[in-house]
């Protein structure tokens, strides 16, 4: 008989006091991170209110940093309330494993669309400038 890799592991309850207190924990934090994500985001649109073609892609980029950053934080939240939840630590290693991966893949996708963002505003700005510098006929 082999034994698996979970298999030394102690199997444990979490008493249900302990994981309703987690939760609520949880659930407060949420709200407070929502909280402060609106105001952070009424912040960004007082700083956007007019600009140039240059500011327009910063304007983006700032807004999809702050997109980015918002949808990691609710993967955060959603992953400390699965874990919050789990019965065992063999669920709670699955759990982690699973919520790594997955982030890993989102970073991958959000700095490829960063990347991307970067790159037109560049092309963007030279764009201006070379405009900017070229003498009217």
């Amino acid at each position: 008989m082999t034994n698996k890799p979970n298999d030394n592991i102690p199997a444990f309850e979490v008493p249900a006091e302990v994981r309703e207190i987690a939760e609520r924990s949880v659930d407060q934090a949420r709200k407070a991170m929502d909280g402060f994500v609106a105001a952070a985001g009424k912040a960004f649109d007082t700083l956007d209110g007019s600009a140039s073609t240059a500011g327009a892609s910063m304007k983006d980029m700032r807004a999809k940093s702050f997109s980015y950053a918002e949808k990691n934080l609710q993967a955060a939240f959603d992953h400390a309330q699965k874990l919050v939840r789990a019965k065992d630590p063999t669920e709670a290693m699955r759990l982690q494993s699973e919520f790594m991966q997955s982030q890993f893949e989102e970073m991958r996708k959000q700095m490829s669309e960063f990347g991307a963002a970067a790159q037109a505003g560049v092309t963007e700005a030279a764009k201006e400038a070379t405009k900017a510098a070229t003498p009217k006929k």
